[in-house]
């Protein structure tokens, strides 16, 4: 009764099933559960004691004393107590179940002498400290939950548990983790010549697409893609529709966890959101899609896209751009680089180096050695990275 999953027995009760419903029943009071079994338990052993003791002195006299409390000793411990426990707690549900169907009745039966056994006992409990009244918290915790999920095995298809544990690791994340940097945004500048927007409207891999004045800072609005038709006056563009079809701007604080974020999105009917900064200064860029791949994984576009950034190499290495984020190379490498850090290689690489590299660096990082292949005035171009029990990554770091 006691190795019933707490959670199974309320599913099955939920469906209907009679025994399931018995045994919450029962387990409802699990102090008078245990005085009823074992007033029965020590009842019949202690009945089944005197019996033998009374034949064994009849049939072997006063060594009969010793010789039934040997024998008896190991009849129950083998037949009444490891065994049928031990099958019990391998199966419980199938004892359990047909078990209730006596165990229900009885305690009908011996309610006046269970619950004075049970009087004496809760008092003692009392002045121990315990209160028998409360039971047991069924609740479990976000970690008790992952555990339940990862070790579920076979019950949830893996692909199924990777999902569920991204949804509880949401609330660990925020915005700021997932978002693209405010120099990737691909938007409209107002100020640009009318040619210079037309063609960025056609060249466009975007739906939806933010329109500013001179500065990502300036952000006027969001245009969506299926409004195209509108803003073309015979192959020219109307500043003055596209300005009228623009929706208004949507802003995000940097801190706030994703869990959070993706409730906002689904109230307040957005897709695309402006992360800025606590001086209203632009960081970047999320959409409600970069969330859904923290749930779900990357999207076959997206995937695209990331192998022309990533490149495997023979030897375990692999080269990526100093952009990318560290989650994503994590994610597509099976990788452990922290990313309680910086959010992108070429951070992680800069935060270890702690000043920019005039040259090609090497550097080791919790298991990872980073080589700087490409600089720009003020950015890194391209990193390899070894993880070190390669062979390639046993080399000695070094600056070149």
């Amino acid at each position: 009764m006691m190795s019933l999953n707490r959670y199974r027995l309320k599913h099955l009760s939920g469906t209907g099933h009679r025994g399931a419903k018995r045994a919450i029943r029962l387990l409802k009071r699990p102090d008078r559960l245990i005085g009823l079994i074992l007033i029965g338990n020590n009842l019949v052993n202690i009945l089944a004691s005197a019996i033998a003791t009374v034949i064994a002195i009849r049939l072997f006299g006063d060594a009969g004393i010793a010789i039934a409390t040997i024998t008896l000793t190991f009849v129950i411990l083998i037949f009444a107590e490891i065994t049928p426990k031990t099958i019990a707690a391998l199966r419980p549900e199938r004892v359990a179940f047909p078990a209730s169907l006596i165990l229900l009745p009885l305690q009908k039966l011996l309610m006046p002498l269970v619950l004075s056994i049970n009087w004496l006992t809760n008092g003692i409990l009392r002045l121990l400290g315990f209160s028998p009244d409360q039971a047991g918290d069924d609740a479990v915790s976000q970690d008790e939950l992952r555990t339940i999920v990862t070790e579920s095995g076979s019950m949830i298809p893996s692909r199924h548990r990777r999902m569920l544990v991204n949804i509880l690791d949401l609330e660990q994340m925020t915005v700021n983790d997932i978002m693209a940097p405010r120099n990737e945004i691909y938007g409209i500048d107002m100020e640009a010549p009318d040619e210079a927007i037309l063609q960025q409207l056609k060249n466009s891999e975007h739906t939806r697409l933010p329109i500013y004045r001179g500065d990502t800072n300036q952000i006027e609005g969001v245009f969506h893609m299926r409004n195209l038709s509108r803003v073309l006056e015979g192959g020219r563009l109307n500043r003055q529709i596209l300005k009228n079809e623009t929706d208004a701007p949507y802003f995000i604080p940097e801190n706030t966890p994703l869990n959070t974020q993706l409730l906002h999105f689904q109230r307040q009917k957005k897709r695309l959101g402006m992360v800025v900064d606590e001086y209203g200064d632009i960081l970047g860029l999320v959409a409600l899609e970069d969330i859904l791949e923290e749930i779900v994984g990357e999207f076959t576009s997206n995937l695209v896209e990331e192998n022309e950034e990533i490149t495997r190499h023979a030897d375990g290495s692999t080269t990526c751009s100093g952009t990318v984020t560290i989650r994503d190379l994590n994610r597509q490498r099976k990788w452990d680089l922290p990313t309680d850090g910086p959010k992108t290689v070429s951070g992680l690489a800069l935060e270890a180096l702690e000043a920019f590299p005039s040259a090609r660096t090497s550097v080791r990082i919790e298991g990872y050695q980073l080589e700087i292949e490409d600089i720009a005035k003020t950015h890194i171009n391209r990193i390899r990275i070894w993880p070190l029990d390669t062979e390639a990554g046993l080399l000695d770091s070094s600056a070149e």
